[in-house]
């Protein structure tokens, strides 16, 4: 059973309840009421230029608790106060309530409002939505939905849980049958406007987390790439595009080490190139 609860307005849990061999358990997350700013997460510039795009499909990936709805929240927050428009969210559980500020705010919870993600999806085309945050990817017709939204000019924003830009994409497109996977390569090609791939790690002094981003932003070398499968030179891509607000995930936990914000044992846990890593921070 998952469902969100609210205590008034003093408190806001998402909860799961489960049977084990000792009787019935629950797990409950406690969800920030305010919503914190990009500013306040200290996010990279990327980050923002994916907060500020009209169209195409961002995925925000990460594995599960690496804060991936807390930058989503604060990605909404952003649209909301700084341009008119109509944001719908379609999650199981609502996990952020927001505030209409300059946007309307429609918040829909799957089983309670709509019967499943994909239903939600397809009728959100007709809900007249500027942008539209799904929850969670689940299955290869709710991937395809999403991205036939993106191509119809809507801003669609969307997590799934993979650990860097260049598996995201693999996971999207292995997500479906052989025969689909061309159809799914020019879809993805045409709508993908970025990803933010994050982790999470333990501040070096203790006192709680910081999140470590690799970021990707789309064009048309990026189109191309997906379109023909060459997801291996994503890595390069991204070196590449720096200067327009790009960020591999090594360079970005490279940073956090070189600053003492973290330990470079917690880092190269995270890192991709784990060799390169380690020889980056002096751990070889």
């Amino acid at each position: 059973l998952d469902f969100a609860h609210a205590h008034g307005t003093k408190a806001r849990f998402r909860a799961n309840y489960l049977r084990k061999l000792t009787g019935t358990g629950a797990v409950f997350r406690a969800i920030p009421t305010i919503i914190k700013s990009l500013d306040e997460l200290g996010v990279p510039p990327g980050v923002r230029k994916l907060s500020d795009l009209r169209a195409g499909l961002v995925l925000v990936t990460g594995p599960t608790g690496s804060g991936k709805s807390t930058t989503l929240a604060a990605m909404i927050d952003h649209i909301n106060r700084t341009r008119s428009g109509h944001i719908l969210t379609i999650e199981d559980p609502v996990e952020f309530v927001h505030q209409p500020r300059k946007c309307l705010i429609t918040h829909k919870e799957v089983g309670e409002h709509v019967p499943t993600f994909l239903d939600a999806i397809r009728s959100a085309g007709r809900e007249n939505a500027d942008v539209i945050l799904v929850g969670e990817l689940r299955g290869a017709e709710t991937m395809k939905a999403a991205l036939q939204l993106a191509s119809f000019g809507i801003l669609i924003y969307a997590t799934v849980h993979t650990n860097s830009a260049a598996a995201t994409i693999d996971r999207y497109v292995n997500s479906f049958p052989a025969e689909q996977q061309p159809q799914i390569r020019g879809l993805l090609a045409d709508s993908l406007a970025g990803i933010v791939a994050q982790q999470l790690l333990p501040k070096a002094d203790g006192a709680g987390r910081v999140a470590a981003h690799e970021i990707l932003i789309g064009s048309l070398a990026l189109s191309s790439l997906v379109r023909e499968g060459k997801t291996q030179q994503i890595a390069g891509y991204i070196h590449a595009g720096m200067s327009e607000g790009m960020q591999p995930m090594d360079l970005a936990l490279e940073r956090l080490v070189k600053s003492g914000t973290v330990k470079a044992e917690a880092a190269l846990e995270k890192a991709l190139d784990k060799e390169g890593f380690a020889k980056a921070v002096g751990l070889k």
